[in-house]
């Protein structure tokens, strides 16, 4: 009887192995997902429904292709070991938000495409260590301010993409740091024209009209382009809560110093008063494990329950043949 055991056990061990493996792998060629080139030291795993980042990445990956998945959030560990990337697609996912640091190690990164995501906000300091970034695509997401500072160290920048979001201002200096740019997509943005903080924008604007191409393209929401803005017309001193919502100072002034008995009572409607707040409901909810198993994993489980079969059938059925 020993002898049957002792094969069964080896056969679910050897299948275990072989299953953990299949799991693990990351390449086409090994059972993964992902297409890879060892001569162009590229990983390719576009359009495969990834609703997580392979964890075996190689160390030597120069461009990684992770765009058009079900990516809805990244570990801060993310790209950690990978710091000889230089392009990096995260486009066409479902990303609202970074972790602080998630690009920190990725210090020779040349290109960062993110548009088309949901991204609604942006760590201080998430591009800080990009030193060599020279395109970034930001493009097509919910984006409602900038982190000020946020392109400071963006020195050899030379096209950013804003377009497409849902920003009313840059905070003050916001593009004083990018020396090279040569351009920046900002339309489609309800840019708010009388708050006098737009007021940077349209005089950098009105400096770069020229030199930087796609900058022109910036209309307020009255549809009056930016750079033509005046003084004049952007006079309100604007308070930005956590929203989108601007409120004139004077009218807060003029309510702080009025009586009580003055001020007329109005019906609020509760989601016009959970707006102001920055209440939002979320766009959805997680619906399936961030986890990935590959085809290979499945086909793995498949071979593990054949040969486990197949061990037991051969201990209870060996005694019998002898």
């Amino acid at each position: 009887m020993m002898g049957p055991v002792l094969a069964a056990c080896l056969l679910i061990i050897l299948s275990t192995a072989w299953i953990s493996q299949a799991n693990g792998a990351l390449c086409k060629k090994d059972g993964g997902v992902c297409t890879c080139n060892d001569k162009t030291k590229s990983v390719d795993c576009s359009s495969k429904g990834l609703t997580a980042i392979p964890s075996n990445i190689p160390v030597d990956t120069d461009n990684l292709k992770l765009d058009y998945n079900k990516l809805s959030s990244l570990p801060d560990t993310a790209f950690h070991g990978l710091s000889k990337l230089t392009y990096l697609s995260l486009d066409n996912n479902q990303l609202p938000a970074f972790p602080v640091g998630v690009f920190d190690h990725l210090v020779n990164l040349d290109k960062l495409y993110l548009t088309h995501n949901k991204l609604k906000s942006l760590p201080p300091g998430v591009f800080d260590h990009l030193t060599k970034l020279t395109i970034l695509g930001l493009g097509e997401n919910q984006l409602q301010s900038l982190p000020h500072g946020v392109f400071d160290k963006l020195t050899e920048l030379k096209e950013l993409s804003l377009h497409s979001n849902q920003l009313k201002r840059v905070p003050e200096g916001a593009f004083d740091s990018l020396v090279k740019i040569s351009e920046v997509q900002l339309y489609g943005n309800p840019w708010d024209c009388s708050c006098n903080d737009i007021l940077y924008l349209s005089k950098w604007i009105r400096e770069k009209e020229g030199k930087v191409n796609g900058i022109e393209s910036a209309t307020c929401v009255n549809k009056k382009a930016v750079l033509e803005i005046t003084e004049e017309e952007a006079a309100e001193d604007c308070v930005y809560p956590n929203t989108t919502t601007a409120i004139p100072t004077t009218i807060i002034t003029t309510l702080a110093s009025s009586n009580d008995d003055d001020i007329p009572e109005l019906p609020v409607p509760q989601e016009n008063f959970q707006k102001f707040l920055g209440y939002q409901e979320p766009d959805h909810l997680p619906t399936q494990p961030q986890c990935l198993m590959s085809i290979s994993g499945y086909l793995g489980l498949m071979m593990s329950l054949v040969l486990t079969s197949a061990a037991i059938l051969y201990v209870i059925h060996f005694p019998k043949k002898a």
